[in-house]
């Protein structure tokens, strides 16, 4: 009787990352040494942005994708706020809007110019201020417009329209102790957040309530994190009694106990989780680890399969993941990491290995697109909706930013009770937020926008027809080229 190990089919298990050439990393940058567990990276597919060491204030830079080698120290940098800055995060909508939460207690929302910065930029589109102690956690809403996240010291969550410059949640009893992380889930209907209290809690913003609630998800006192995943499950790292660092894969319909749970190891760095929606993998890099371990998840027990570790010399101070629009498809890379060292940012290239130079339909399912599915406006009146996918077969030509516009108007004056003139509402928060441009509009003015936005439009959708025909037909050929390498034909 013969016994046969059988392997766990998976397109992904002989994933391997491999770090670029030393001329395509980014050389001399002074990654910033705040001790806070935030990734100090954030990167699209047109600009690279690291938290770096300023005095007298806070700072980060801006790099357009292609100017890789040696940074000039003297390269312009963003740097309004006061004080040091703890996170940042590219809109998921826009890729030349950055928001960033700094040791300030304001939030500061920032318009790249398209060709990069030529200067020091020091003034912002919007200020957000309703924070009283440091702001380490911004994080823009997956689906809606100019909405933003923000999570302060103060164990406040708050979340804008930056559109309007103004609060449009705030969540001020619900985190007894300091926030480690939040999560948005795919349609941004709720959000899930880490605590240092143990607990991790999934919470609706828009009702201000608490969903479900786990205490001491990881029974360890070191930080811990808490990720949506795509079908609504939430997923978890952080460190046992033993200071073990553990995952763990929660239902929020049953948080009594935990769907999977691994321990990986004894070191003492915060283990960071990157999800990948599309192939539903996970990567964990841990802060002062020099390696990326990745698992993939699945419906069936286990749940959480162990694929395989990227390990390089050097530890990581931070790192950076690359949104799917922007790897290249064609070399079959799934995932592109920016790993900070302390000096420098090295790209690491994740591939599955395939032998066809043809597109891949089993890697790559339609992702998330740079259009946003809601309005702010329609998000605040309690619709939902999933982000508007794209293909990524048809080669992704971005769209023209635009640029973001501030007006002062209050999109919740319908929905809120009137209130007397001179009178306040009792337990109102009025926070202040300067903005820097102001919007006036005429109903000419508008016409013209309209009838201008309208020749933008058809130009788009001839183009896309256009693109999906040239799609079409690279297929073709494609299919008849490989009927004819294999003589069919």
């Amino acid at each position: 009787m013969s016994f046969r190990k059988v392997v766990r089919q998976s397109k992904f298990r002989h994933v391997f990352g491999q770090p670029v050439k030393n001329d395509q990393c980014y050389e001399d940058i002074r990654v910033s040494r705040v001790t806070w567990d935030s990734t100090f990276c954030a990167v699209n597919p047109k600009f690279l942005a690291v938290i770096v060491e300023a005095s007298g204030g806070g700072a980060f830079l801006v790099l357009p994708l292609s100017k890789t080698g040696r940074i000039d120290k003297a390269y312009p940098t963003v740097c309004g706020h006061t004080g040091p800055v703890l996170d940042i995060d590219w809109c998921p909508h826009n890729d030349e809007v950055i928001a960033s939460g700094s040791e300030d207690c304001t939030v500061m929302v920032w318009q790249i110019p398209e060709n990069g910065l030529a200067s020091p930029l020091t003034e912002p589109v919007v200020v957000l201020e309703g924070h009283t102690k440091r702001v380490g956690i911004v994080t823009w809403h997956p689906t809606a417009r100019n909405v933003l996240l923000s999570a302060g010291c103060d164990n406040v969550v708050l979340i804008w329209n930056v559109g309007t410059a103004e609060e449009l949640y705030r969540l001020d009893s619900l985190h007894p102790d300091l926030i480690y992380n939040v999560s948005w889930n795919r349609n941004g209907s709720l959000f899930c957040s880490a605590c240092k209290d143990k607990s991790v809690r999934i919470i609706d913003p828009r009702r201000g309530t608490l969903v479900a609630e786990r205490e001491k998800a990881h029974e360890g006192a070191r930080p811990m994190r808490a990720i949506f995943l795509a079908d609504g499950k939430v997923f978890t790292t952080g460190f046992s009694r033993m200071s073990e660092r553990q995952l763990a894969l929660w239902d929020p319909e049953n948080l009594e106990e935990p769907m999977a749970l691994q321990e990986l190891d004894s070191s003492n760095g915060a283990l960071l989780p990157f999800y990948d929606p599309d192939t539903s993998v996970v990567y964990v890099c841990g802060k002062g680890d020099s390696s990326i371990r990745y698992f993939e998840i699945t419906d069936e027990p286990p749940y959480i399969h162990f694929l395989n570790t990227f390990t390089s010399k050097e530890p990581q101070r931070g790192m950076g993941i690359m949104p799917k629009r922007g790897l290249e498809v064609s070399k079959c890379e799934i995932a592109r990491f920016y790993k900070l060292h302390e000096r420098k940012c090295e790209p690491i290239v994740m591939t599955v290995p395939r032998k066809s130079d043809l597109f891949q339909d089993d890697l790559y399912p339609d992702t998330a697109g740079p259009e946003a599915a809601l309005e702010a406006e329609e998000w605040v009146s309690g619709r939902d909706a999933d982000p508007i996918l794209i293909s990524l077969r048809e080669a992704y030509v971005p769209s023209k930013q635009r640029d973001l516009k501030v007006s002062r108007r209050n999109v919740l004056s319908d929905s809120r009770p009137a209130v007397a003139p001179g009178s306040s509402r009792p337990g109102a928060s009025t926070p202040a937020a300067s903005t820097n441009t102001t919007s006036a509009s005429c109903s000419l003015s508008g016409a013209v926008e309209a009838g201008k936005l309208e020749e933008v439009m058809q130009e788009l959708r001839t183009l896309r027809a256009l693109v999906k025909e040239q799609g079409e037909r690279i297929g073709r050929l494609e299919e008849q080229l490989g009927r004819m390498e294999n003589g069919d034909a």
